[in-house]
């Protein structure tokens, strides 16, 4: 690349290319363009993408946090009653809405990080993660199954704004010089410094991170003009992005014009929206009001009652050990709340990933499991995994259906619960198969739940705990509890015929 830093670099490549080297110095978003590839992938619509979606944001437990956060707020409340668990989140809010919702998540998270030390760039972000709050709103008027797309696309609406700002400060500041000492529209001011506009800028690194078409393509400043007909979805996208972060801009550093400017705002983009003045200056008010109380929230406020979610097939979480929650049984009762709600049109999948969850929580374990049984290959295997432990792999809990006089198979032939408090003991050493001590070198203790149909063994829950964390004992209460989802799993998996159609093939 030329090294000429006193010619501005009125050639788009020119800028493209300090803006990747810069990229690479200073280290790209910090882990958002990875996450944005997770989450993507998640969402890409096979049978597996609602677990998929699940694995990826509960391997991350601070954005888990948040999304129950966000599905038990009022903006949702339309759509089910109280949600403890990621699971239930997908079922009632959809794969689509919590993709886009963990995208704008990660989003703030990346933008928070990389911003810290350049006051322009926190500006930017700060205007970004209002942008998105409006958004949400504004698309909430008209249909609230766009609501987290709308704040994807809001918030990304200024990234060409925050790269440049970060990356390239230097340009940046003659960008602003100009503005502010000859009044130039800041689309003539980066054309002077950067060769291109800065929504430009900001479509190329979303491409590169691999964004959809679609949303790339509303990256676009939209100028308030009559329409002749209705816009289609992407270009009401980019038309509530380009309002967004218009409001966001005047919003965030407020004089004695700012209301004047958001009402004339909101009046430019209403017809083209199809929404009335009065609201969208309502939503971009609201919009304020609640990034002004989050950004002032405690910690403690970030979960719903009813505590953390957590499920999916490999997931990797971060938290530190800490054993039973004191809490335990009233957190497993509420799970079988949830279970019961979902009971007339959750699917067996569905309900063994809300099983999974409220037990790996609620009895704070370092590992949990689905386990089925394979009838055509004589074995069975974990079907979901979640794990506090990053040596451990689903690949290795896996072991043969014939009988032997071991843990496992004493709980499933006898179909009772079954929880050791020392596997270490000598004296039950030859109570445990190989496969398990190779599995899971580090665990202490175990729980085993079987799971039946027509009085045969189709699968089972187990749990584990390493070092000091396993628990003294299962209180009666929390049996009870643990009876009661087998219970209804039992129910559902007879409801599914489960046997015939779904256990008989392991799922990636």
């Amino acid at each position: 690349m030329p090294q000429t830093p006193d010619v501005p670099p009125t050639d788009p490549q020119v800028t493209l290319a300090r803006l990747s080297d810069a990229m690479r110095q200073r280290g790209d978003l910090p882990g958002f363009s990875r996450a944005v590839s997770a989450i993507l992938t998640a969402m890409r619509g096979d049978d597996g993408c609602a677990f998929n979606l699940t694995r990826t944001v509960l391997s991350d437990p601070a954005l888990t946090q948040k999304v129950l956060r966000l599905a038990n707020s009022p903006m949702y409340a339309v759509f089910g009653k109280e949600i403890n668990t990621v699971t239930k989140a997908i079922a009632v809010l959809g794969t689509e809405s919590i993709g886009h919702l963990a995208l704008g998540l990660k989003l703030i998270d990346g933008l928070a990080v990389a911003s810290t030390d350049s006051q322009a760039a926190r500006s930017e972000m700060e205007k970004a993660v209002l942008s998105g709050h409006i958004g949400r709103h504004v698309a909430a008027l008209a249909s609230s199954r766009d609501a987290e797309e709308a704040v994807v696309c809001a918030m990304l609406h200024g990234l060409g704004r925050i790269l440049v700002s970060f990356y390239l400060p230097e340009q940046w500041q003659l960008m602003q010089a100009e503005m502010r000492q000859h009044g130039a529209e800041e689309f003539t001011a980066a054309l002077a410094q950067l060769g291109m506009g800065l929504d430009q800028i900001g479509r190329h690194v979303a491409q590169q991170w691999g964004l959809p078409s679609g949303l790339v393509g509303t990256l676009k400043d939209v100028p308030a003009t009559v329409l002749m007909e209705p816009l289609d979805h992407n270009g009401w996208l980019a038309t509530v992005a380009t309002m967004s972060m218009q409001s966001a801009d005047a919003a965030i550093d407020p004089g004695a014009e700012c209301d004047v400017t958001l009402a004339r705002i909101a009046n430019t983009y209403a017809d083209m929206l199809g929404i009335a003045p009065m609201q969208l200056l309502g939503a971009v008010q609201t919009a304020q009001k609640i990034a002004r109380d989050e950004a002032t929230a405690p910690v403690s406020q970030a979960l719903p009652k009813g505590g953390e979610g957590s499920e999916g097939k490999v997931v990797r979480q971060t938290s530190t050990l800490s054993g039973k929650p004191a809490d335990a049984a009233q957190r497993l009762a509420r799970g079988v709340s949830e279970l019961t709600s979902l009971e007339q049109n959750a699917s067996a999948s569905q309900a063994l990933s809300i099983a999974l969850e409220v037990m790996y929580q609620s009895l704070g374990c370092t590992r949990g499991a689905v386990f089925q049984r394979l009838s055509k290959e004589y074995r069975y295997l974990a079907y979901m995994f979640l794990s506090q432990d990053t040596r451990s792999s689903r690949d290795q809990l896996t072991f043969s259906d014939a009988y032997q006089p071991d843990v496992f198979h004493a709980a499933l032939a006898k179909d009772t619960m079954v929880f050791v408090e020392n596997a270490q003991a000598p004296s039950f050493n030859n109570k445990l198969p190989r496969w398990w001590k190779n599995a899971v070198p580090g665990a202490i203790g175990l729980l085993v739940i079987p799971l039946t149909v027509d009085r045969q063994p189709v699968g089972f829950l187990y749990a584990d705990w390493d070092g000091d964390n396993v628990p003294a004992k299962i209180e009666p209460a929390e049996i009870a509890a643990l009876n009661a989802i087998r219970t209804l799993l039992n129910v559902l998996l007879t409801r599914d015929c489960w046997p015939a159609s779904h256990w008989n093939r392991a799922k990636p």
